[in-house]
């Protein structure tokens, strides 16, 4: 028997994709008014840096190419100034580039995973949990 995690990826989902979806999302990010001034204090001048290693961990959760290295948990919870609404912010275009650049199986795998980051990571920040269906109607597109 095999998990839906063993099975061999749609063919449009591959390193290219994902290169595709990390650099869309973020070129969204980096101009949202809410989320673009905190993702620019923390990586100012080194996002050529950054977007690779997105692509990484991207890859090695869809694809299981374990090309990523870190610790996204510590990374996260040095930001300055989250508050809730980042992360509603952040989940919703998340969803919104997922389901638009992917299948709906695939879209939803992306956005199951970065739900449970998102909940870990926001329990650390406020000590509760986070509404798994909370949306922001704000968010750019």
């Amino acid at each position: 028997m095999h998990s839906d995690l063993q099975t061999t990826p749609p063919a449009n989902l591959n390193r290219d994709s994902i290169t595709r979806l990390v650099t869309r999302f973020y070129r969204d990010v980096r101009a949202d008014n809410l989320l673009g001034p905190t993702f620019e204090g923390v990586l100012a001048g080194r996002w050529d840096a950054h977007l690779p290693r997105m692509v990484a961990f991207w890859s090695t959760v869809m694809l299981g190419t374990h090309s990523y290295k870190g610790n996204v948990y510590a990374k996260h919870m040095v930001v300055p100034g989250v508050t809730p609404e980042h992360f509603t912010r952040w989940i919703t275009l998340w969803r919104q580039h997922t389901s638009a650049a992917f299948d709906a199986a695939s879209a939803g795998r992306f956005q199951h995973v970065a739900m449970g980051m998102a909940s870990q990571l926001y329990r650390g920040h406020f000590g509760q949990p986070l509404n798994p269906h909370h949306t922001d109607t704000g968010a750019q597109p």
